[in-house]
């Protein structure tokens, strides 16, 4: 019963932390339809609430010992991890539409499969490569339609699925580099000093900004939206996501990371935010399809021994 009850916990952890995702896409746009913040502000105020959070709740949780080395690499972990992936996806949003930028997160594994290639030497099969080639052909045919189908501003531009690509490889490196260092310690004791260090990289960047920024203009429906991004999608969810890790299998946990996209389609079709177009079902068909030609493939390599 006790191991029942923390595979449950592991579950709800996960799909929890999934929904959130999904929601904030919704949300993000939102603020970035508004305007009066810019992405960079946006990310120092995420870093800054729940960095403080995080270094809070450490006071209560059990004191872990990080040597000098581990501390440097934290500092490279939180840049690589939090600075990079959380200002670029910022920066996307505001030039793609929730369900275009659904549909390619879902590609994240194929760019993990990459530098898995590199950094862990695994074999890149001619079903992986299949799967490759269907999702990126299902992204091309977005980037054909947005560039030349005089689809308007409201639609997915180019440079956001720039940023798109942008955020997935640099989360990718992320995942493959520092998966063993975030491992050795707890969520809270990582968490704490990879947003210290996120939100002092984006302090010279900020500031600059901040006597030109327009927090008055700024309506309270977005400021309530502010704050779901800041409390629920970044200090929450973090704190989710290795709740379920220790308690279910990896590839369990990233099956509920398609959860995601659902979430965030259906949320931006409720809200008005975006619309399916058969463009978007065509492109979508490819994405899924080569995503589950790689996995089919990793799958038949892990069963293999």
């Amino acid at each position: 019963m006790r191991v029942s009850k923390r595979i449950a916990i592991g579950h709800l952890a996960a799909a929890a932390a999934y929904v959130i995702f999904g929601i904030n896409v919704v949300v993000c746009r939102d603020i970035a339809i508004e305007g009066h913040i810019e992405p960079i502000m946006l990310f120092s105020m995420r870093a800054l609430v729940a960095g403080t959070l995080f270094w809070l709740l450490s006071c209560f949780s059990p004191k872990e010992h990080v040597p000098a080395k581990d501390l440097l690499k934290l500092c490279g972990a939180g840049i690589l991890g939090l600075f990079l992936p959380q200002l670029t996806f910022l920066h996307a949003i505001a030039h793609t539409t929730p369900v275009d930028l659904s549909v390619m997160s879902t590609t994240t594994p194929i760019f993990t499969m990459f530098v898995a290639a590199i950094f862990l030497k695994e074999p890149i099969t001619w079903k992986k490569a299949l799967g490759v080639a269907l999702s990126f052909g299902g992204i091309l045919w977005l980037i054909l339609q947005s560039t030349f189908g005089g689809n308007g501003a409201s639609e997915t531009e180019p440079i956001g699925i720039m940023f798109c690509f942008a955020n997935y490889i640099v989360f990718a490196l992320y995942l493959g580099t520092c998966r063993n260092l975030i491992a050795r310690y707890s969520v809270v004791t990582s968490m704490k000093w990879m947003f210290l260090v996120s939100f002092l990289v984006s302090l010279p960047f900020s500031l600059p900004k901040l006597p030109t920024t327009e927090f008055a203009l700024v309506s309270s429906q977005v400021w309530w939206e502010i704050g779901f991004m800041i409390i629920f999608s970044t200090f929450i969810a973090y704190y989710l996501i290795p709740v379920g890790q220790k308690r279910i299998r990896p590839t369990l946990v990233s099956m509920y990371g398609y959860l995601q996209p659902i979430i965030a389609i259906a949320a931006a079709i409720w809200t008005g935010l975006d619309r399916i177009t058969f463009t978007k079902l065509i492109a979508a068909l490819f994405v899924f399809l080569g995503v589950w030609v790689v996995n089919q493939s990793r799958a038949a390599v892990h069963d293999n021994g």
